[in-house]
């Protein structure tokens, strides 16, 4: 379990990881040592992994999104997996369960460009079929 406190340190550093020491502190009415000794403590226990670019503006308004759920055969599932991470387009992969065995978050520059990644992994060895729905909006991100 983690105190109130550090999941309010992990709400603000999700909104802004580069967020400084101070800006944290002062946020969340605590020392700057406070602070940094939690963001320690936090990274040590594997709670913050590491911080990453969240790309916005043009770049990112322009992107198209969907969500590609993937049915696998079951002996094929490591080798599509490892084939799935080399497509860049491919940003996020999850196991689910339910009729499909993954979902594959894709983002792409244009529909065309999106197009031929959805048939790059249709055609991946061990991928049954799959079924993919284009994000129109998003309403919030975390």
């Amino acid at each position: 379990m983690i105190k109130k406190q550090d999941q309010q340190l992990l709400f603000l550093l999700r909104q802004n990881a580069r967020a400084s020491i101070s800006d944290l502190a002062r946020e969340l009415s605590l020392s700057r040592s406070t602070v940094q000794n939690r963001i320690a403590r936090l990274e040590a226990a594997g709670i913050i992994r590491g911080y990453s670019l969240d790309v916005g503006g043009e770049y990112s308004a322009n992107k198209v999104e969907a969500h590609v759920s993937i049915k696998v055969h079951q002996k094929l599932t490591a080798k599509t997996n490892i084939a799935l991470e080399q497509i860049g387009q491919v940003v996020q992969l999850y196991s689910v369960s339910g009729e499909y065995d993954l979902l594959a978050i894709v983002q792409a520059q244009s529909l065309e460009e999106l197009s031929a990644v959805l048939d790059d992994i249709g055609n991946l060895d061990g991928v049954e079929r799959t079924n993919s729905a284009v994000v129109l909006e998003t309403k919030f991100k975390r």
